[in-house]
């Protein structure tokens, strides 16, 4: 009888209609972490009243982009607790505001709730809305980091629990003025991310077990900028854009190969993880600081070619800019779009970009992604706007409003989350919900 049944079964499995799905967005800026969406047979402009919604679902605050992988969708939120509210000033972080953070596993498809993880976590931070992190898809665990510092690991499918850190209480790290923003990093058997506290800046766990693998580095705060992995010198190494330095580190160790001093501002503002240029680093931050070092060829080692040299390259606010063939395109904290030369630094072009208006505010975002021989800019407004990079300059193809601002910074409405783009559609949230567009030709 029981091999009977396990032939109907095979037989239905194999008569059961095969699902192509697309490719996946796994973590911040997608799958090879460089905003280069890869799949083929996406539109050339939107249709007229713009791209299909395919489903929305209700999310609260937060900054953090959605990442899918597997069919289904994960994103991070934060619930106000009943009578709570925000402060007036975005700055305060005296007043402690009662929230809940979750972690919400969507279906990719239909954008139905899957599995919820939530827990409770006051917020005394600067842009109090919610988690900033996207969260980490890979080999069938989920990896979210909240504002306050609490590090989780799950499974993707079921929503347990495998391990979690506070750091907090295990590091005794403090918030930066805007909590933890910098997007933890897969290296093989490991999950690095920043941490702050002493001697542990920079912190690597098993990406299995959550035991601490090494840390490194002691920083007054522990900054916003994404570590990244190149090689120079013969040696893999791990960049750290941290406040008060840009320093180097064996990824398996964590030894320090060398430092040099890098002071964004007093809140240590950098938020681009550095750029590879040739044989050159760049990184920048607000307000107007930026840092150029040469990789050394026979060792791990540099030279410094400027460092917060004024009205060269470019100062990212919450953006991270993109190079292609040479130039370096980006959203400076001024509220332009720049198209610049490195290793001189040179700006060869400025524009309002995807973003638009006369006279910029300062600190204007568009979350840029590559897909063919265009861009996919997805601006504050609301707007995800198709369009070119050229050494000539910008060159919009076509916009649609696609969802609301809902936060708010500099006296306007902002939607400061990066989308993500998989299976031919787009996955877009506010403070509100979260959508799915439909970008397949």
């Amino acid at each position: 009888m029981w091999v009977r049944k396990t032939v109907l079964l095979a037989l239905t499995v194999l008569a059961a209609p095969v699902v192509a799905r697309g490719d996946d967005w796994p973590q911040w800026m997608g799958p090879k972490r460089d905003n280069v969406w890869r799949e083929t047979g996406i539109i050339d402009k939107f249709p007229p009243g713009g791209p299909k919604v395919l489903w929305r679902t209700p999310v609260a605050g937060g900054y953090a982009g959605p990442a899918v992988s597997g069919g289904k969708v994960y994103v991070t939120d934060r619930v106000l607790a009943k009578g709570a509210a925000n402060p007036a000033d975005p700055f305060d972080t005296k007043t402690k505001v009662n929230s809940t953070e979750r972690v919400l596993c969507l279906d990719q498809r239909t954008g139905k709730e899957l599995w919820k993880h939530e827990y409770e976590c006051p917020y005394q931070i600067s842009y109090p809305a919610g988690p900033r992190c996207t969260p980490v898809v890979h080999e069938g665990k989920v990896y979210a980091l909240g504002a306050m510092g609490h590090f989780m690991c799950f499974e993707a499918d079921t929503g347990k629990v495998v391990w979690e850190k506070n750091f907090v209480k295990d590091y005794k790290a403090k918030p930066a003025l805007w909590g933890w923003a910098a997007h933890p990093l897969i290296d093989g058997k490991k999950i690095v991310t920043l941490v702050g506290g002493a001697g542990s800046h920079v912190v690597a766990f098993d990406k299995d077990t959550g035991k601490e693998v090494w840390k490194a580095g002691d920083m007054p705060e522990q900054g916003y900028s994404p570590v990244m992995i190149t090689e120079a010198g013969g040696k893999r190494q791990m960049i750290v854009a941290a406040p008060k330095a840009v320093y180097s580190l064996d990824p398996e160790t964590g030894e320090q190969y060398w430092t040099t001093p890098y002071s964004p501002n007093d809140f240590g503002y950098a938020v681009m993880t550095p750029v590879r240029v040739g044989d050159h680093l760049f990184v920048a931050g607000y307000p107007a600081k930026n840092l150029l070092v040469k990789l050394t060829a026979d060792k791990p080692g540099i030279e410094v070619v400027f460092n917060n040299k004024k009205q060269t390259a470019l100062y990212p606010g919450s953006v991270q800019p993109f190079l292609l063939d040479g130039l370096l395109y980006g959203y400076d904290d001024s509220g332009m779009m720049y198209a610049v030369e490195l290793p001189s630094g040179k700006r060869v072009w400025e524009d309002a970009g995807p973003v638009g208006g006369e006279k910029p505010k300062g600190s204007e975002t568009a979350f840029m992604v590559k897909n063919g021989d265009r861009f996919f800019f997805f601006a504050e407004t609301g707007d995800l706007v198709i369009g070119k990079l050229t050494p000539k300059g910008y060159e919009e193809i076509d916009r649609a409003k696609v969802i609301p601002p809902t936060n708010a910074a500099f006296g306007r409405k902002v939607v400061w989350c990066a989308p993500a783009y998989a299976d031919k559609k787009a996955y877009i949230r506010n403070d509100k919900e979260i959508i799915c567009v439909d970008l397949a030709k």
